[in-house]
């Protein structure tokens, strides 16, 4: 499968954001799947995640901000971000989990 995100803006801290995350090709339905970030010089981490149940889990920096939504097969995968700090500014990705062959990311910026 190709993963692709969009959705990425500037926004100020404490705003609000929802990422989309288009997904083309074969997916199994059993399939995980999850948002990843990366910030300038640091590695990519995950963030989120949901299982084909409905099941999410979410990194300690983000639960209780952030919500993954969508379905394996609905194609296409959500993240709303809210409450929006500077530390969020990171390329933002979506995958499966374990990942496959990474797509295009979308650049989410918080300042002020």
């Amino acid at each position: 499968a190709q993963f692709a995100a969009s959705g990425g803006e500037l926004v100020q801290p404490g705003e609000s954001l929802t990422l989309t995350c288009e997904i083309s090709g074969w997916l199994s339905s059993s399939t995980i799947l999850a948002w990843y970030r990366q910030a300038t010089g640091k590695q990519r981490d995950r963030v989120a995640i949901i299982a084909p149940n409905g099941t999410t889990s979410y990194a300690d920096s983000v639960k209780g901000r952030f919500a993954i939504s969508g379905v394996t097969t609905g194609n296409t995968l959500y993240l709303r971000m809210s409450d929006l700090e500077p530390e969020d500014t990171a390329v933002y990705y979506c995958n499966s989990f374990p990942a496959q062959s990474w797509g295009q990311g979308t650049q989410v910026t918080v300042s002020s």
